[in-house]
């Protein structure tokens, strides 16, 4: 970065590259860094990227164009991919930051700050920070030590003044399938923002959903659910003037075993929900097992019946391609799938994408069925089936 100007006249300014896809990402930073911008291509100053693995080769050759045009900026990586494959990531990056960022970003920030203000190298001091990764001046891949898991109450929800998203209510989660980067990336303990900061940021909302990979594991360990917790939430929440609550709902899911029929009664005793998302993943309990998903497809088929039987319609999350599958499983899960829709629910098919970090990095899936295919066509074009089931397939 040689900018005409003396460094130590200059503040390096810090901007977001926004996408439409991580918006999240942009709203839980302005309360932590409150003079960051969003552009939409790279400028001088500290350009900050968050991003998905199926949007890395657009970031990647992005970066590399900036770096060709001479554009001057440091480059910051965060989010799903760049925790999941630092390595790969500084390939295009100067920084990563792995996991949680709320306290690692600032610090990490207002040393690139300082060392340009003081004419030296960018990098100088990275490795006292936590949770980053960077390369030495000889190209090596240096990993700071982790940073503590962050207190959700700590920090917003979100900055009033800036871009609202919906409340974040718990982190990590205890489970270990195969194909997921959440444990990787918030850890395997659960942890909960208070009731209190809840309804406090509850109050800028009409409609309030929530951001949790199991939202009916609410202050719980995540092994099994706790009815009180949730009826705590729900009932503070519920005393809030002209609000309308769905809980359990996108951007949130839940998992199939833990609805139950007091967590059924809880939706309809305050919440305004005509759905549930369920995350199934598969019909096949041989899959379910190889995956460690930690339910059996009985617990699937279970929650659906208590959504029919509440008129709430459960919107139900498969995942087709595991590498262990065989037409069989494929065959079950086609099976559910159907039963499902049949009786009114709606399910939404995701093709197997190998995530960093996760022991289904470097797999390949298994192909599915030409006849498989043909049916989730047919539901598809029904309207009750929406997603990908191949890599060359979507409807939406």
């Amino acid at each position: 970065m040689n900018p005409e100007s003396s460094r130590n006249e200059i503040l390096l300014p810090i901007h977001f590259r926004y996408f439409k896809k991580n918006t999240y990402s942009y709203s839980a930073l302005i309360p932590v860094l409150p003079d960051v911008d969003f552009v939409k291509e790279p400028v001088f100053g500290i350009m900050l990227y968050s991003f998905f693995t199926n949007q890395k080769e657009d970031v990647f050759s992005e970066v590399s164009k900036a770096r060709a045009l001479g554009v001057s900026a440091f480059f910051i990586a965060g989010g799903p991919h760049p925790s999941g494959a630092p390595a790969e990531t500084l390939d295009y990056f100067d920084a990563v930051v792995i996991g949680e960022g709320e306290e690692t970003l600032p610090a990490l920030i207002s040393q690139v700050r300082s060392n340009f203000q003081n004419g030296g190298d960018l990098r100088f001091g990275f490795e006292t920070l936590s949770g980053i990764a960077f390369k030495n001046n000889a190209g090596e891949v240096i990993f700071s030590p982790p940073g503590d898991s962050v207190l959700m109450d700590r920090y917003p929800c979100f900055s009033p003044g800036g871009i609202w998203r919906p409340l974040e209510i718990s982190r990590g989660c205890p489970h270990r399938c195969k194909f997921c980067q959440t444990p990787r990336i918030f850890g395997h303990r659960m942890r909960h923002r208070s009731v209190s900061e809840i309804v406090k940021y509850a109050a800028y909302y009409d409609d309030l959903r929530f951001i949790s990979s199991n939202a009916f594991a609410y202050r719980s360990s995540g092994a099994a659910p706790k009815p009180d917790k949730v009826k705590e939430l729900l009932s503070a929440l519920s005393a809030l003037e002209n609000k309308r609550i769905f809980f359990g709902t996108f951007p949130s899911e839940v998992r199939p075993e833990f609805v139950t029929e007091e967590m059924i009664a809880l939706l309809g005793k305050y919440c305004a929900n005509e759905s549930l998302s369920i995350g199934a993943q598969s019909g096949s309990d041989s899959v379910l097992t190889e995956i460690g998903r930690g339910h059996s497809a009985e617990d699937i088929y279970a929650a659906a019946d208590l959504c029919f039987d509440s008129n709430i319609t459960p919107i139900v999350d498969f995942i087709i391609g595991f590498p262990s599958e065989t037409l069989e499983d494929q065959e079950k899960t086609l099976e559910m799938i159907d039963q499902i829709c049949r009786r009114g629910g709606e399910v939404r098919a995701h093709y197997l994408t190998p995530l960093p970090s996760t022991p289904y990095e470097n797999i390949v899936p298994s192909e599915v069925s030409p006849e498989i295919s043909k049916q989730l066509g047919k539901l598809a074009l029904g309207g009750k089936l929406k997603g990908t089931w191949e890599s060359f397939q979507k409807f939406e």
